[in-house]
């Protein structure tokens, strides 16, 4: 045992300690020099939750009619917000670390895992923000809430196989940045994030097959899974109780493994031409 963990240290101890260098220079960099500072990791996704729920909840009347919605809404915001945070600045990350990749000698996945954390610092910061709603809300908390660090980790699995797909497609097409701006604000709109599922299922018809076909989206499948498992399991369908066939269920986990694996795959072979490139 004393061996594996010799090997393992051998072999991974100077990329960790590479990777909490890069993750607490990118978190402090990331606010210096604004007088909130780390604030607005909360102040963001508590701003743009104010602008949602006025308009689409209390204008639009776009809501499950539970006390609980106001909550449910807060966390899929903030975890869009992770995605997002993740993504953007994780897809630059390989190009605009290249000086230090050039100089240094360490694995270039880094710099995007390093992107990737730093957002998940702020996805924890948020996530407690949350809790505290939810107790001002009297939320009924169930052993579901078990199951969230699964949850959690498949939305950061997902999100971290895209950054590493956009990071290498990043180092020869800067186009890649534009085309995903667009595209993540078309996924932000076409999942129940800002709107409850079962307004859209509750119309029938046509509606309630699009309602369920967007639960096949792994960021949606895995940000329901948290908003069920987190706050409301009366209220939010998720993927499990839409479907009673097993091999749809596993549709979203299958594609997340996929994609990882392509990522990955994808990132190492091209690894070692990203200095020439850059």
């Amino acid at each position: 045992m004393n061996h594996l963990v010799k090997r393992v240290r051998d072999r991974y101890g100077y990329a960790w300690t590479v990777l909490r260098g890069l993750v607490k220079t990118d978190f402090k960099l990331r606010y210096q020099g604004s007088f909130l500072g780390v604030a607005w990791s909360v102040l963001k996704p508590l701003m743009l939750f104010c602008v949602m729920y006025i308009v689409f909840a209390k204008f639009l009347r776009m809501s499950d009619g539970t006390s609980t919605y106001p909550v449910v809404l807060l966390l899929g915001i903030s975890s869009w917000q992770f995605v997002t945070e993740s993504t953007n600045v994780g897809l630059r990350s390989v190009v605009d670390r290249g000086d230090l990749l050039r100089k240094i000698h360490f694995p270039n996945y880094i710099v995007v895992v390093s992107a990737t954390m730093g957002a998940l610092i702020s996805f924890g910061i948020n996530m407690i923000v949350v809790l505290v709603f939810a107790f001002a809300s009297r939320v009924h908390f169930t052993w579901r809430v078990l199951i969230l660090p699964i949850n959690i980790l498949e939305l950061y699995a997902f999100t971290l196989a895209l950054t590493l797909l956009m990071a290498t497609m990043y180092v020869y097409f800067r186009d890649i940045a534009h085309i995903w701006e667009v595209l993540q604000q078309l996924i932000f709109y076409g999942m129940p994030i800002i709107y409850p599922l079962s307004y859209v299922t509750r119309r029938g018809g046509l509606y309630a097959v699009l309602a369920r076909l967007e639960l096949l989206n792994p960021f949606a499948q895995a940000i329901q899974d948290i908003r069920h498992n987190f706050i409301a399991p009366d209220t939010q369908p998720t993927i499990w109780s839409e479907y009673n066939n097993w091999g749809i269920k596993l549709i979203p986990l299958i594609l997340t493994a996929f994609v990882l694996w392509l990522s990955i795959y994808l990132f190492r072979r091209n690894s070692r031409k990203f200095a020439e490139v850059m």
